[in-house]
């Protein structure tokens, strides 16, 4: 007796023709509906699965079901039905997830067409996500029969979950195990830590990490192969990483070709690697970013430039020659700016900051600050200056065909600009503050309302670019009212103006300090980086509510006190990111005569050092900042006017607590207090100088928003002792509207050189923005 073969499809489908099953040897004589297949072969056997997959191309739900007793082994008898409904979903012998977690996994639903190409598809995901998770020997199947019935049920045997008992390192020499093992993502299990279930897709993952470990690390001639030792019960895996290492290569020569515009010897002269140095991929990946930044800030916006490291045919030549090619293509100037989708934000609010960075029509279009692939330096400097939602800037054909230009289109998204926000902000210097802060990032003080909707649903005094802030901030500690006006660009220059007035009140060691302010603030920003600064203030600063036992110097100067300064200063700004620097350095020096009520000068210098010690593939880049900031006073300051050190201000030693380094004053009793009580040095008064150096360790973990940081502070006063602090934390950029963010900071110092009558504090932190 032969075998027959039962099929079925959905009606309406068309059979498929022979060529389909032209590797099918089964001969079927014929087709119901009128569809003919005739098959070629009929001497060799037919597998099931071919006949399943040569259906299912066809567009046709095919079931087969074998069925002994037949006569005629070559026939295939084909029975139209109409389409079946999936009237259940059903998983048996699951333990590790529950039904709804795997129904939600396969993405059928009751109600469906039953779709074998579907179920293929959820048996599959079901494998996959089991083995992800240790599983290496799930099996799932589904019944085909119940399916054509309407009923998906799969039957999953899960098997035993793997652990990585062992990892291990076979050949290694140049690098040690614990090195390596940092570069997989598979861990070992560590007990009631680590569970190191085995994921056969991140062991591959890491087996290419690992390869391309060696390779960036010079040794070119490696081989790396992994060995996979199962136990007997199948529920423990021992990894084994078999490594050849070779030896490292070096580059014997460093050869440019396809430069015209720039001569080899000055690119060249760009590079950090050179003939006899081992041969590190990221290094001279870096290296050559540096000369396609060169020909893209020259106007080469289609520059290409690759390397090639070309390895002797000779197999014990661990020499290699550097190739360099450059693909330079046309070099363009900037023809006409186009600016689109600014409704409300004037063009000239955009055109001044492409102006400042020389992005104008007949200069070389800079692509290094706006390249094709958009997120560029130039969009984040227009997007923050008019707080657009986005910016796009893209090189576009002029009309006219000139082959050396490109016209410039720049595409704004506008966003919301003005806000009436309440909030908290909390920082270990000054308390708990309420905000409720009016902010306009896009104000322009010429557009008056025309309407009062115009006025409260913030379209008038818009479209400029500057900014006007009206802050209420009582505090538990410090409260602060202010209203501050910003011209970025006075006179359509790059020079910024501010207008700050203010009220703040700070409850003190010994006394309570109110100031009542006015400043006037010029800057100007130069083409090559430096600026001009001239302030302007007047104050009214009242020494107030003294405690019975405040120093001499604190009442010396209690009660309103005017005082009015002229600052005059200088500064240096080289910086790859003006929001965000990754390399570069910033520098400031000022002078400011003070007069009124005291007579006194304060000079004053900071300085800044970034360098960028790490970039992933990413582009996240982890930064080391360097900072110095001292300032003298010449002449006789009051207390309120002298340095103050501690805390996590702008003389920051953390590890101690704010103003907490400080010369004292003698404590001063009235007569009739207690005559048994002795004077002490307790109250800070101030400092006539203070140099404070910071050193940081910025190491990003989620992009830039979440970050690693580890310090050391150092810093002296006029006593002449130096103080050490060093610790860590992390640090959270949390985006808010206008595109800003605000830092919440975590940090843990510890003082390991202090002075007896410091005050310190280990724990700082600073959660919301505060007042300038």
């Amino acid at each position: 007796m032969g075998r027959q073969v039962r099929s079925s499809w959905y009606s309406g489908k068309s059979a498929p023709d022979s060529r389909m099953l032209h590797s099918c040897p089964i001969h079927r004589k014929a087709i119901k509906e009128g569809k003919m297949a005739q098959v070629q072969d009929a001497n060799k056997p037919c597998p099931r699965a071919l006949i399943e997959v040569a259906f299912l191309v066809a567009g046709m739900m095919l079931h087969l079901d074998i069925v002994a007793g037949a006569t005629d082994s070559n026939q295939i008898d084909l029975v139209s039905v109409p389409g079946v409904i999936i009237r259940s979903i059903e998983f048996i012998g699951n333990k590790h997830y529950s039904d709804e977690r795997l129904h939600k996994m396969i993405g059928i639903e009751l109600g469906e067409r039953y779709d074998p190409f579907l179920a293929e598809s959820g048996r599959r995901t079901i494998i996959d996500v089991y083995k992800k998770v240790g599983y290496s020997f799930v099996q799932v199947s589904f019944d085909a029969v119940q399916a054509g019935q309407g009923r998906l049920i799969y039957t999953i045997n899960e098997g035993p979950r793997v652990r990585i008992k062992q990892i291990k390192f076979v050949g290694n020499r140049a690098f040690s195990s614990s090195t390596l093992s940092k570069v997989l993502k598979t861990k070992q299990r560590t007990w009631l830590v680590m569970p190191g279930y085995y994921s056969e897709q991140v062991l591959t993952e890491d087996l290419e990490a690992l390869r391309g470990f060696y390779y960036k690390h010079g040794y070119l001639g490696y081989e790396v192969a992994l060995d996979k030792q199962f136990t007997p019960d199948k529920t423990g895996l021992i990894v084994v990483f078999k490594i050849s290492e070779g030896r490292p290569y070096q580059i014997k020569e460093i050869i440019l070709t396809g430069n015209k515009a720039f001569p080899t010897d000055q690119l060249v002269g760009m590079l950090r690697i050179g003939v006899g140095q081992r041969y590190k991929k990221d290094m001279v990946s870096l290296d050559v970013k540096k000369i396609l930044d060169l020909y893209r800030q020259k106007g080469f916006i289609d520059a290409q430039v690759n390397h090639i490291p070309r390895l002797s045919p000779d197999v014990n030549d661990n020499h290699v020659s550097l190739e360099i090619t450059i693909s330079e293509g046309r070099q363009f100037r900037i023809g006409r700016i186009e600016i689109t989708g600014n409704d409300t934000t004037q063009d000239k609010a955009i055109r001044r900051v492409l102006d400042e960075y020389g992005f104008v029509p007949g200069q070389l279009y800079n692509a290094k600050m706006a390249p094709l692939q958009g997120e560029s330096l130039m969009e984040k400097y227009v997007q923050m200056a008019i707080m657009a939602d986005q910016v796009l800037i893209r090189p576009e054909v002029p009309a006219d065909g000139e082959p050396n230009r490109r016209d410039v289109r720049v595409d704004v998204t506008e966003g919301l600009t003005g806000l009436i926000m309440p909030g908290v902000g909390v920082s270990s210097d000054h308390g708990i503050i309420g905000q409720l802060i009016y902010r306009q990032k896009n104000f322009d003080i010429t557009n008056w309302p025309r309407s009062w909707s115009e006025l409260f649903s913030m379209k008038a005094f818009r479209g400029g670019g500057q900014t006007l802030e009206v802050s209420l901030q009582p505090g538990t500690v410090v409260s602060y009212y202010s209203v501050v006006f910003s011209e970025p660009y006075l006179l359509d220059r790059p020079i910024g103006l501010d207008l700050v007035g203010s009220s703040y009140r700070r409850f003190l060691e010994s006394y309570d300090e109110d100031r009542l302010r006015a400043l006037v603030e010029l800057e100007q920003r130069m083409p090559d980086g430096w600026r001009r600064i001239l302030g302007l203030r007047a104050e009214a600063v009242g020494v107030i509510n003294l405690d019975y036992d405040a120093p001499q110097e604190i009442r010396d100067v209690e009660g309103t006190n005017d005082i009015y300064g002229i600052e005059v200063g200088l500064g240096l700004t080289k910086v790859d990111d003006i929001y965000q620097p990754h390399t570069g350095f910033r520098v400031r020096g000022s002078y400011e005569q003070v007069f009124g009520d005291f007579d006194f000068g304060l000079l004053t210098a900071s300085a800044s050092k970034y360098f960028t010690i790490y970039e992933d593939p990413l582009g996240k880049k982890t930064v080391l900042a360097a900072s110095l900031q001292a300032g003298t006073t010449v002449g006789t300051a009051p207390p309120f006017e002298r340095f103050y050190v501690g805390g996590m201000g702008k003389y920051a030693v953390r590890g101690f607590d704010y103003r907490g380094i400080s010369c004292r004053g003698l404590q001063v009793f009235d007569p009739d207090s207690d005559p048994n009580l002795v004077p002490r040095y307790i109250d800070p008064i101030g400092s006539k100088y203070a140099v404070v150096a910071n050193l940081e360790l910025i190491v990003p973990l989620v992009g830039d928003n979440l970050s690693l940081l580890a310090f050391t502070d150092t810093g002296t006063i006029e006593d002449g002792h130096w103080r050490v602090s060093a610790g860590g934390g992390i640090q959270i950029q949390v985006p808010q509207f206008f595109g800003s963010n605000v830092p919440i900071r975590f940090e843990y110092g510890v003082p390991l050189v202090y002075s007896d009558l410091d005050e310190t504090r280990r724990f700082s932190f600073t959660m919301g923005g505060m007042f300038r």
